[in-house]
């Protein structure tokens, strides 16, 4: 009876064997089994790679878009306009605007070949000597003091300081007044302002960090100089720098909106505008779309894009993939090997027929 059940599931054989005395081994078919074998081993390290790092979990932080507002990731580069001239404005249709953006935005100076000019040597660049600070009552500060500096006229209260050359250009700009002769602003005198402007003549910036922006249509641009509004205009001073044209030339790194995630689109990510003419300027239209990422995990991130998921692969995937390439390569191995051993035959029989 067992006998009986051994016979019939031999009859289900799918693998007939032959017999080791019909085979006939050549050494063609060797050096391409070797070859079939190492493309084997190859793809399925390979595919072994790509399962591995699906398998590793992305610990993804959800950032959800506080109070109406979208986070704007910046990284531009202006190989021939120096960190001291370039500024940040962003404004909006509801009227909201931010001049000179500071906040979370980072500067780095470039020399002419791109590189990136260390603080320290920054620092020991022409030091002016530096005389006491001149107060806001006309004497110089004495070592009991509490230091007060002038604002030169664009106080906004009476006890409004202005202790240094930005705070008093700040002030400037807030009355909307352009700062013509920086070196009768004693702040600005005592801090080289001029000279730090002389000294980064012919560097480039690169312009860095995230702002912060309203969900409303509006605009944010790089341009030389301090801004202000003046008879509801949009004014860059100009007057510091004693120059009449700039060169903007500029790649743009990155410029995304919401939080990073894989697979995300930027279109201006690495595009590069070179200025040929005296003046110029460019401008891009985005329009940004709502976005949901989906990990692996079915963790959700609100960001600004298109849709994406992303998706794990199985391992039952995974078995399937190397068995396609294992059969695949087999197939294909004895489909030349067959190739081979009968054109080798054809052509000993017609070297026989030729003698």
């Amino acid at each position: 009876m067992a006998l009986q059940m051994i016979q019939k599931l031999k009859s289900l054989d799918a693998y007939p064997k032959i017999n080791e005395d019909f085979y006939s081994r050549t050494l063609s078919g060797g050096i391409i089994t070797i070859i079939s074998a190492t493309f084997m081993v190859l793809l399925f390290f390979s595919e072994l790679k790509l399962y591995l790092a699906a398998q590793v979990a992305n610990d993804l932080v959800v950032d959800t878009e506080r109070g109406g507002t979208i986070q704007i990731n910046l990284d531009v580069t202006f190989p021939a306009l120096a960190c001291s001239v370039v500024s940040l404005d962003a404004m909006d249709i509801s009227g909201e605007a931010h001049l000179d953006v500071k906040h979370n935005i980072f500067k780095k100076r470039l020399d002419v070949n791109g590189k990136v000019i260390e603080p320290a040597r920054q620092e020991s660049i022409n030091q002016p000597k530096l005389d006491k600070p001149l107060q806001k009552h006309g004497g110089r500060l004495e070592h009991n003091e509490t230091y007060c500096g002038s604002c030169f006229g664009a106080e906004t209260e009476e006890d409004h300081c202005c202790n240094n050359c930005e705070e008093v250009r700040e002030a400037y700009r807030k009355k909307g007044w352009a700062l013509n002769n920086p070196d009768l602003i004693d702040q600005c005198k005592r801090e080289g302002f001029l000279q730090k402007i002389k000294d980064e003549d012919g560097e480039g910036c690169n312009v860095y960090g995230t702002l912060e922006a309203n969900k409303v249509a509006g605009n944010f641009h790089f341009a030389p100089g301090k801004s202000f509004q003046q008879a509801n205009m949009h004014v860059h001073d100009l007057m510091a720098f004693g120059k009449d044209s700039f060169n903007v030339s500029h790649k743009i790194n990155e410029i995304s909106f919401g939080v990073r995630y894989p697979g995300a689109v930027n279109p201006l990510d690495k595009l590069e505008r070179i200025q040929t003419t005296t003046h110029g300027m460019y401008q891009y239209f985005i329009k940004v779309v709502p976005t949901v990422y989906t990990d692996t995990r079915g963790r959700k991130i609100s960001t600004n894009q298109v849709k994406f998921t992303e998706k794990r692969m199985s391992f039952f995937h995974f078995l399937t993939n190397v068995c396609a390439i294992v059969g695949g390569v087999f197939s294909v191995s004895g489909i030349i090997d067959a190739f081979v051993y009968h054109g080798q035959k054809q052509i000993k029989k017609r070297l026989g027929k030729d003698t």
